[in-house]
């Protein structure tokens, strides 16, 4: 089934871009929190003509100091730090670009919000990612990227709506503020990374595997839109989205977008919440 909106390609319709006059760049951003390394899954495999973009030194700026001052794990980079990354990649002002991971979009995601946060619209995510384009028959690279000249992007910051620690409580509490992470990590049964673990008084628990079908792929939008209002039990004015560090809830904006549904991403999100201990924290499976 093709895909439905502006911020989503399927493998057919890919593979025929690649093949024009005016291909569209491709970013491979395959990654995960237990590894291994995106770099070593692009070098088995990945879409030709791809580049590797790497989540933590690309899409993120480093982490500052921890305590009450941190930004999370995975801080949004800097206008100059994405700009000098896209362009090491060959992204040029006028390039169509598509981000992919391996499958679920919850890593693509990160790229194509942080693309269209600094200004640059024409960027679509591969439904599916890698498995939707290898089950469609179409071929692959192994080894490292190609050489590039070097892109012009420029960025403009701003495109996208952020919140802070003082936002997503008042989208918490007025609005529907979505906990992106498993049952048990929002439970506060377990925390694999963080120092603390529960979620935030008033969120709502919704992974983003129940976003996607069983096979990775974003769900149609009207599924979508059943979706994002079976989470609440009335209209709301806003809905924010935060997971561990900003990376996976980015996959709910992407989703939103389907639906024709805003969301704004909590870039922080847990593992900067956490950081100031006079933050409430609440654990079990209700909202509190």
């Amino acid at each position: 089934m093709p895909a439905t909106t502006n911020v989503l390609v399927d493998p057919p319709d890919l593979a025929r871009e690649l093949g024009s006059a005016q291909p569209p760049a491709v970013l491979d951003v395959r990654w995960s929190l237990q590894g291994p390394p995106g770099i070593e899954l692009f070098r088995e495999s990945h879409i030709p003509s791809a580049q590797f973009c790497d989540l933590d030194t690309d899409l993120a700026a480093p982490p500052p100091e921890t305590g009450p001052k941190s930004r999370g794990r995975h801080p949004l980079p800097t206008a100059q730090g994405f700009v000098e990354a896209m362009q090491r990649l060959g992204i040029h002002e006028q390039d169509r670009v598509v981000v992919y991971d391996g499958a679920d979009s919850s890593v693509a995601a990160r790229g194509w919000w942080c693309f269209r946060f600094f200004g640059h619209r024409d960027v679509r995510v591969l439904n599916g990612g890698l498995q939707a384009w290898l089950r469609a028959g179409m071929d692959i690279e192994t080894g490292d990227p190609p050489s590039v000249s070097r892109g012009d992007l420029s960025a403009q910051p701003g495109g996208m709506p952020v919140l802070d620690p003082d936002t997503a409580a008042e989208v918490a509490s007025r609005g529907l503020l979505i906990d992106a992470r498993a049952p048990a990590r929002y439970r506060g049964e377990t925390e694999p990374v963080d120092p603390v673990a529960g979620h935030i008084p008033g969120a709502v628990n919704a992974p983003t595997s129940t976003f996607v079908d069983d096979q990775g792929r974003l769900l149609e939008p009207d599924m979508m839109r059943r979706r994002f209002a079976a989470l609440g039990d009335r209209p709301v004015p806003s809905i924010g989205a935060y997971c561990g560090s900003g990376v996976n809830a980015a996959q709910l904006v992407l989703a939103g977008a389907v639906a024709d549904q805003p969301v704004s991403l909590y870039v922080g999100s847990w593992s900067e919440w956490v950081s100031d201990p006079t933050r409430p924290v609440q654990v079990g499976a209700e909202p509190g």
